[in-house]
């Protein structure tokens, strides 16, 4: 007949304890990044605050897409409230915004620019020849050389920028009429000079 001592039995219940804490370990962090999975899908992507809201545009001098001997700087956003647009032939979300740029473009007092972003000159010049311009002028930035300071991470963005050069508002995805209407309109006229 064998006899564990007090001891033995203490250390064999100490193990087991310890073996099942290291068993919940994998379970502990399944739990944790199912949580954060769980949050994160609760997030609207397009309401990522940007670094740049209420800080001058980044300084970025292009050739236009329609006229490569003619550079785009950031002179183009001063004196007036302008919606900068990062489009692209390729986007989808882009074509489906357009006729909405038009109409901004035409019965409003904003300048639109565009911001051609990722795409190729000779296709970006066939979709506005094809849907209509709704731009000023558009800055060409194939590389995404500029894109990159002004944090674009994909097409379509939208800033408004303010008389002064300030970035005061960033909006991701489409802009279509709702959009416009609640919230980029009350901050472009926010931001518009008054008249005396």
């Amino acid at each position: 007949m064998t006899t564990t001592t007090p001891s033995a039995t203490t250390a064999a219940k100490k193990a087991a304890t310890k073996a099942k804490r290291r068993a919940l370990i994998p379970l502990a962090i399944f739990m944790a990044l199912a949580a954060l999975l769980f949050y994160g899908l609760q997030l609207d992507p397009r309401k990522v605050p940007s670094p740049l809201v209420n800080k001058p545009a980044p300084v970025f001098e292009l050739e236009s897409l329609d006229d490569p001997s003619r550079m785009v700087t950031n002179e183009i956003l001063m004196g007036k409230v302008s919606l900068v647009n990062v489009w692209a032939s390729w986007c989808p979300s882009c074509r489906q915004e357009h006729g909405e740029l038009m109409q901004i473009a035409r019965n409003n007092d904003v300048q639109v620019v565009g911001f051609n972003w990722k795409d190729t000159r000779p296709e970006a010049l066939e979709m506005l020849r094809r849907y209509g311009n709704p731009y000023v002028v558009s800055a060409y930035d194939p590389d995404n050389r500029y894109g990159l300071h002004w944090g674009v991470y994909g097409a379509p963005e939208t800033f408004v920028v303010d008389g002064e050069g300030i970035i005061r508002y960033k909006h991701i995805g489409p802009v279509d009429r709702n959009v416009w209407e609640t919230t980029i309109r009350p901050i472009v006229e926010q931001y518009r000079p008054q008249s005396s």
